[in-house]
C-alpha cells in the first residue's frame, strides 16, 4: 500500500496537466520572460507572462512600472486560459500592468508582448503595412511559444485563448479574430479628418513596405477584451467572420481614437453584439494603469483625467469585468454544470 501511495504521489507531482486550477483567492503573481522569433524577421521580440503563484506578494520594478508580480516565483499547479496583451501604437504593454497581474492573480495566464518595430522604444514600422499585418501575426507567434515554452506549456488550456487589445492593439485583435482592414476607408476618412494626426500622420496612406503579407485570423482565439479600439478600418463586411464574444470599452470623451469612428461604430457593425461599455467623461489614456507620483510628474498628459474621473475605481470595475468576461467565455462547464471560473467573480 505504502508503496502505490508513493507512486500515485510521484505521477500527481509530474503531471500538472491533470490537475484543476486552485481556487484563485489565496494566489499571487509570477512572471516569466518569454523571447522568440518576430515572423516578419526572423529577429529576437520579447513578451512577459504572467501567471498564478502561491509564493508569497512581491513588487518588481520593470522600467518605470512598479508590477505586483515576483519573477520566477512557481507556479501555481493548475491549468489556466491564456490572454494575449497587445499595446497601442508606440507604447508598452506594461502601461496595462495592474490588469496583467489582477487577471493572472484571478486564474489566467496573462502574455503581455512587446510589438517590435512599433512601441516606445521603436518606432520604425509606424505607419507601414508591415506593421498593420504583422502585430497579428506577432500575437499569433506569441501563442505558439507559450504553448512551446516548458515552464509554462503545462499549465495553460491551449483551447481557451483570449485577446486584450488597447488602441491599435484593439485594430490587432480584430484582425486575430478574421476582420478585414479596408484601407480605403482609411484613405476616405483622413479625407474627412486630416487634423486627426494619430490615425492619419501618413495622410491615410500606409507606406506599401511589403507586398507579400495579408490579414491572418488565428483560430484559436476565443473571446476578445478591446478597449478604445482603433478601428475604423472595419465595415459591417469586413467584419463578418469576427464570431467571437466581445466585451468593448470606450472613454467618452476619447479625443485620440474618436469613439464616433472607431468603438461607438464598431459595436454597431458586428454580426456578434458585443458588450459595450462607455466609461463617462473618460479619455483614451484612462486605461493605462493608475500613476505613481513619479510617473505623474513624468508623464502628466497620459496620467491625468478629466474632472470627476476616477481612474482608480474605472480599473477596479474594469478587472472585475475582464475576468467575469474571460471566465464565462473561456472556462468550460465542469461536470455539475458549473464553470470553474465562477470563483473569479
Amino acid at each position: 500500500m505504502m508503496r502505490l501511495c508513493a507512486v500515485l504521489v510521484l505521477l500527481i507531482a509530474g503531471c500538472p496537466v491533470m490537475v484543476q486550477a486552485e481556487p484563485g483567492y489565496h494566489w499571487s503573481v509570477g512572471f516569466h520572460r518569454l523571447s522568440f522569433l518576430d515572423p516578419l524577421d526572423d529577429q529576437p521580440m520579447r513578451a512577459i507572462a504572467f501567471y498564478p503563484s502561491r509564493e508569497a506578494e512581491g513588487l518588481t520594478k520593470l522600467g518605470s512600472y512598479e508590477v505586483e508580480a515576483t519573477e520566477g516565483a512557481k507556479i501555481a499547479m493548475g491549468r489556466y486560459p491564456l490572454l494575449m496583451l497587445s499595446h497601442g501604437n508606440t507604447g508598452t504593454p506594461l502601461a496595462l500592468h495592474d490588469l496583467a497581474t489582477s487577471l493572472a492573480r484571478k486564474g489566467f495566464v496573462v502574455v503581455a508582448v512587446l510589438h517590435p518595430g512599433d512601441n516606445y522604444k521603436d518606432h520604425s514600422r509606424l505607419g507601414t503595412l508591415s506593421n498593420l499585418y504583422g502585430r497579428p501575426m506577432q500575437i499569433s507567434a506569441a501563442i505558439s511559444a507559450t504553448l512551446a515554452d516548458p515552464e509554462l506549456s503545462p499549465y495553460v488550456h491551449d483551447d481557451q485563448v483570449g485577446v486584450i487589445g488597447y488602441s491599435a492593439g484593439g485594430e490587432t485583435a480584430l484582425i486575430l479574430a478574421g476582420a478585414q482592414p479596408d484601407l480605403d476607408r482609411l484613405r476616405r476618412y483622413c479625407q474627412e479628418r486630416p487634423e486627426d494626426r494619430d490615425a492619419c500622420t501618413t495622410k491615410g496612406e500606409l507606406i506599401a513596405d511589403r507586398d507579400d503579407l495579408e490579414p491572418a485570423a488565428d483560430p484559436r482565439i476565443r473571446a476578445l477584451l478591446l478597449m478604445a479600439p482603433l478601428s475604423l478600418m472595419f465595415g459591417r463586411q469586413t467584419l463578418a467572420d469576427v464570431h467571437v464574444p466581445v466585451l468593448l470599452y470606450s472613454g467618452e470623451n476619447d479625443s485620440l481614437v474618436f469613439p464616433d469612428k472607431n468603438a461607438d461604430a464598431l459595436a454597431r457593425k458586428l454580426p456578434v453584439e458585443p458588450e459595450f461599455k462607455v466609461i463617462p467623461g473618460a479619455g483614451h489614456f484612462v486605461f493605462m494603469a493608475p500613476c505613481n507620483d513619479e510617473q505623474m510628474a513624468a508623464m502628466p498628459g497620459l496620467c491625468t483625467d478629466a474632472q470627476g474621473v476616477d481612474r482608480e475605481d474605472i480599473h477596479r470595475d474594469l478587472i472585475y469585468e475582464a475576468g467575469r468576461f474571460f471566465g464565462k467565455t473561456l472556462q468550460p462547464p465542469t461536470r455539475g454544470g458549473m464553470r470553474t471560473a465562477d470563483h473569479f467573480n
